[in-house]
């Protein structure tokens, strides 16, 4: 079978891995509507070409904090990839060096700063949660700047963990993290940037397979004065994730942050909240120009269809693609 674009992916991701590794990486939170929105919303957006302009020569490199990337679109955070792939993160790295493009590796990753950084040059970011330890979270800033990393992606829209009801009715036996982790492709896959560190045992919950982990240790007092605390430990900018409103956009400026992603966690935390698209112009306009905006979640192609345009038109700096590396086991989104 020929693949022409990334959702023909999903097909083939549905036949070769276990139910429980698809759903995980395919499902949204709840009733799934915000999944849903989050595609639906593009298609409501339609081109207004213009005609007789000279595009023989199309240039779409840009910047973003600074550093040169060949097109407007990096990778987004993706937990888990060796769940999908033997290679994991480690080819994301590579595929994201050579197209010359940004990847955000995720906190939650299946390989450590150290072991992506080892794959060969490239610019990444890192994603990271607040946990109720902050010697936990210096640890890990830390050892993601001494990696080489360029910039936190800090993800806040995650007090706790969504509601993902195919998680929880995979769940009959042990918590859906315990059992891919342990069972699927090596007993030692590990979320491998929390090695050596005392986090505590996932124990049997009744909400989706990662909720006891996440329970147990992200901080739920999360608040704005953490994201000043963040610039006191680090050099490195600080994006804030998960930002769907105005209002949270003028006091991300207000904080320090060094720009902001416009994202529902890929709609798998909060379901029934607007789609990214729909909530770009918004932020986008609260910010003044201030600090770059990047969009992420819903992006499933190029200029062959609206999506590039669409978001790019509304002055955001770049889009990050998250599920054609999450969903399917696909690791670079040929957009």
């Amino acid at each position: 079978m020929k693949i022409t674009n990334v959702t023909e992916y999903e097909a083939i991701a549905k036949e070769k891995l276990p139910k429980m590794v698809y759903d995980y990486y395919a499902s949204g939170a709840e009733d799934q509507w915000t999944l849903q929105e989050n595609r639906n919303a593009f298609a409501r957006i339609l081109f207004r070409p213009r005609i007789l302009i000279d595009v023989s020569k199309i240039d779409m490199t840009t910047t973003v904090l600074g550093f040169k990337i060949s097109m407007p679109i990096m990778v987004a955070p993706t937990a888990m990839q060796k769940m999908a792939h033997p290679e994991g993160e480690y080819a994301t790295a590579r595929a994201a060096s050579a197209a010359g493009t940004i990847m955000t590796l995720s906190s939650w990753a299946t390989s450590s700063v150290e072991e992506v950084a080892s794959t060969g040059p490239g610019i990444r970011f890192f994603q990271l949660y607040v946990y109720k330890n902050r010697n936990v979270v210096e640890q890990l800033v830390r050892r993601a700047e001494r990696a080489g990393f360029k910039a936190i992606a800090l993800t806040v829209d995650t007090p706790r963990l969504g509601r993902r009801e195919s998680d929880i009715k995979n769940r009959k036996f042990k918590p859906l993290c315990v059992l891919i982790l342990q069972i699927h492709f090596a007993p030692n896959l590990t979320l491998k940037n929390f090695e050596g560190l005392d986090l505590g045992k996932m124990d049997e919950a009744n909400d989706s397979g990662l909720a006891s982990y996440v329970a147990g240790q992200i901080d739920r007092t999360l608040s704005w004065k953490d994201v000043q605390w963040l610039q006191t430990i680090t050099k490195m900018p600080i994006l804030v994730k998960g930002v769907l409103t105005g209002e949270d956009a003028r006091i991300a400026v207000q904080a320090g942050a060094a720009g902001i992603i416009v994202s529902n966690h890929g709609a798998r935390q909060l379901d029934y909240v607007p789609a990214t698209i729909s909530a770009l112009e918004e932020v986008v306009k609260a910010t003044q120009g201030r600090i770059p905006v990047f969009l992420d979640g819903g992006v499933r192609r190029g200029t062959c269809e609206r999506q590039d345009v669409s978001s790019l038109s509304v002055v955001t700096s770049a889009m990050m693609s998250p599920r054609s590396s999450r969903q399917l086991g696909f690791q670079l989104p040929l957009l």
